[in-house]
């Protein structure tokens, strides 16, 4: 439950599916099961060596998909990664488009979030520490730029920045539904990435979210209707462009220095020291050491 020996550390954490381990060039692999006091992330996080830079892929879903995006343990696999040392986090996830100048097998780096999932715990602090951390800008603006800037030398059409819908899910949206969040000009839809950004805000990670375009979504009246079969068949030739554009970013952000999502509770712990407790104290020492001990400091 807390920091990983010096053997099993890496910079960069990947969550996605299972096929983006198969990136070329990948050496030194090793699945390392982790415990985290919120219980068990979604799978083994799987360990490698990419251009001498170590890597952390965590499958969202499970291996074999098998986990339904809302009881994804979405804090397990962000703390996790924090425990490997992960100090930037590239998300891959499939979405689907809700406009026409966005297709299938596009790719969209979103730079804003809606959040509109009803039953996921959404925060790490709770039961007697408040924080309040920043969520403005809720993609970190230089992870993105790195992942911007590794397109073109893989042949991706890319979209830069727009409005990632998050919804519950499991089932796709009714056309009602999909007509009425085009209405507010969100750009893609997806069941994954909230609470995850949030998650990784409060442990102060730099996230950002590589969108792959897998359909359009059941708005498209020249279009058939978002399933699943449509899904996998975009998907597949997605993956692959996904991993190369991987490949070519990591080398990239490896270098990058700190930002400002590395500072995010800075000021956003709001409960006294002194009003803490000592048993959460505990399980949240990984997330909040640092601010806590300095603002003791302070007094």
């Amino acid at each position: 439950m807390t920091r990983q020996g010096k053997t099993s550390r890496a910079d960069i954490g990947i969550i996605g599916g299972s096929g983006l381990y198969d990136i070329e060039g990948l050496r030194k692999v090793k699945e390392l099961p982790v415990k985290t006091p919120f219980g068990a992330p979604s799978d083994k996080v799987v360990l490698g060596e990419l251009d001498g830079i170590r890597i952390a892929f965590l499958s969202r879903h499970g291996r074999g998909h098998r986990i339904n995006p809302s009881d994804i343990n979405y804090r397990a696999n962000i703390y996790a990664l924090k425990s490997l040392g992960v100090r930037r986090v590239i998300s891959v996830s499939a979405v689907g488009s809700m406009k026409e100048s966005i297709k299938p097998g596009d790719v969209v780096l979103p730079d804003q979030f809606i959040d509109f999932t009803k039953r996921r715990v959404s925060t790490f602090f709770e039961g007697g520490i408040v924080a309040h951390v920043a969520f403005g800008e809720p993609i970190c603006a230089p992870l993105a730029a790195d992942l911007l800037a590794s397109a073109p030398s893989v042949g991706a059409t890319v979209h830069r920045g727009g409005v990632y819908l998050c919804v519950e899910g499991p089932q796709f949206s009714t056309k009602g539904e999909s007509r009425l969040y085009r209405q507010w000009g969100v750009d893609v839809i997806g069941m994954t990435n909230m609470p995850e950004a949030k998650l990784a805000r409060e442990a102060e990670l730099c996230y950002a979210t590589v969108a792959l375009v897998t359909d359009y979504d059941c708005w498209h009246d020249t279009e058939e209707s978002v399933t699943v079969d449509a899904i996998l068949a975009v998907l597949s030739r997605n993956v692959a462009l996904a991993k190369r554009m991987l490949r070519q970013v990591v080398p990239l952000t490896a270098s990058a220095a700190d930002c400002v999502c590395q500072r995010a509770l800075q000021d956003a712990i709001v409960t006294a020291p002194d009003r803490m407790s000592a048993s959460l104290r505990r399980k949240l020492a990984l997330l909040m050491d640092r601010v806590v001990s300095e603002k003791k400091g302070d007094r």
